[in-house]
């Protein structure tokens, strides 16, 4: 019997570039990228350049030593002290000769997304694995250089919107988000044609089943306790507050070109079902696997096929439950926040995205509490207004306003007497 859906060909050698480093994403790809190997046993990924924020400068170094990338670049920092720093970590590992190119400097990723090597080429993969609406240049850059874009930072897509979109050749964006990545697998067994609604998983986050008053006291060591996944800050407060399901209701609108109200978010504690597609027949395909990041990775950055031993699969010898329940919109408004975000469009996402950054950073510096981060957030969606073409110079402003408008209001809560008065 021949397997018609099976990726033709033989995998083959990819050269990668890491945007991020660092971070959560960036430190799981380089142990995907150490692991993966071809057919004869030579490695199946070569990283070439890499970038980070600079908050880590030491391991920026090791990653660098330790992949011999030949570009490496930090938003934050030095150029003399980062090639200090990389010297010494040469030193440590035994490795002499080696000088990268060093790029500092807050339009540093942005550099590194379109590197060419010395040879000439541009990379064949750019995994994007930066937090925050930051990675949207980057992710412009990346595309444009003509690699696979391995999209692990959301925001860029869901603030760049139909900018991104048209930037992107036809199967050149590849998502790695553990749910979007789910669907994109369960999305080859039919046409689009046969797809009738897309069902995204959330853990529920550390709050699931609370009232929303009693999240009113929730504390910032409280809400980075995930039970499941191990993520950064922002990533993981935006789990807590459900933003970052918002934020991927809108990624696969824009991925997948599934309308908003054909989309759901069902809370499925258990994380090992990533998300799932309902076909008109009445079928329903899930992706599952125990929860772990490097399995999305790999297969971003060896897509369309899949990496051998990128993960542990599900362990079926022993017995298991998984359960599956409705979301509390009243406790937790931010899905349908990001729902009606998305229906307006234009830079409406935008706001989105970046009044919950600015109201994140102010609830883990005590400045707000808990509830005031959509609560912000649904605030400044309500005085924005927008009817322009959306552009790279349109969402930055658009971007501008709302973090000033939110910290405006973040610093009236944080002085009134009474956090009632902030609506």
């Amino acid at each position: 019997m021949q397997n018609n859906w099976e990726p033709a060909g033989a995998a083959e050698h990819r050269r990668v570039i890491l945007l991020g480093s660092t971070g959560s994403i960036g430190t799981q790809a380089l142990d995907v990228v150490d692991g993966a190997r071809l057919a004869d046993g030579s490695p199946r990924f070569t990283v070439t350049a890499l970038s980070a924020g600079g908050g880590n400068p030491e391991l920026t170094a090791r990653q660098a030593v330790h992949t011999r990338a030949e570009a490496v670049g930090i938003a934050r920092g030095e150029a003399r002290a980062l090639r200090t720093l990389i010297d010494d970590a040469a030193a440590a590992a035994g490795v002499r000769g080696y000088r990268p190119e060093l790029i500092v400097g807050e339009d540093a990723a942005t550099a590194i997304a379109g590197w060419v090597d010395r040879n000439g080429d541009p990379a064949d993969v750019v995994l994007n694995g930066i937090t925050g609406s930051i990675g949207l240049a980057p992710t412009l850059a990346a595309l444009e250089s003509g690699a696979l874009l391995a999209l692990a930072n959301k925001e860029s897509l869901i603030v760049g919107g139909q900018l991104v979109k048209q930037v992107a050749a036809a199967g050149q964006l590849v998502p790695v988000d553990s749910e979007h990545s789910a669907l994109a697998q369960a999305l080859r067994s039919g046409a689009a044609g046969e797809v009738d609604r897309l069902i995204l998983t959330a853990s529920g986050g550390p709050f699931r089943g609370r009232t929303r008053e009693q999240l009113q006291d929730v504390t910032p060591a409280e809400a980075l306790n995930h039970p499941t996944w191990n993520m950064g800050p922002m990533v993981t407060t935006n789990s807590a507050t459900l933003v970052n399901k918002g934020l991927e209701l809108i990624e696969a609108h824009l991925l997948f070109d599934v309308p908003l109200d054909r989309i759901d978010v069902v809370v499925h504690p258990q994380s090992v079902v990533h998300s799932m597609v309902q076909f008109v027949d009445g079928s329903t395909l899930a992706q599952a696997s125990p929860p772990d990041m490097r399995l999305p990775i790999a297969l971003g950055l060896g897509w369309p096929q899949r990496v051998p031993g990128a993960a542990r699969p599900c362990d079926w010898s022993k017995a298991t439950s998984w359960t599956f329940e409705p979301l509390d919109s009243a406790a937790f408004p931010a899905v349908e926040l990001a729902r009606s975000a998305a229906m307006q469009g234009s830079t409406y996402p935008a706001v989105y995205n970046a009044a919950n950054e600015e109201a994140v950073h102010a609830f883990h510096a005590g400045r707000i509490g808990f509830l005031d981060i959509v609560d912000a957030i649904e605030s400044i969606l309500s005085e924005h207004s927008a009817d322009t073409q959306l552009t790279l110079e349109s969402v930055l402003d658009a971007e501008s306003w709302a973090r000033a408008r939110t910290n405006e209001r973040l610093a009236f809560i944080s002085s009134s007497a009474s956090r009632k008065d902030f609506k």
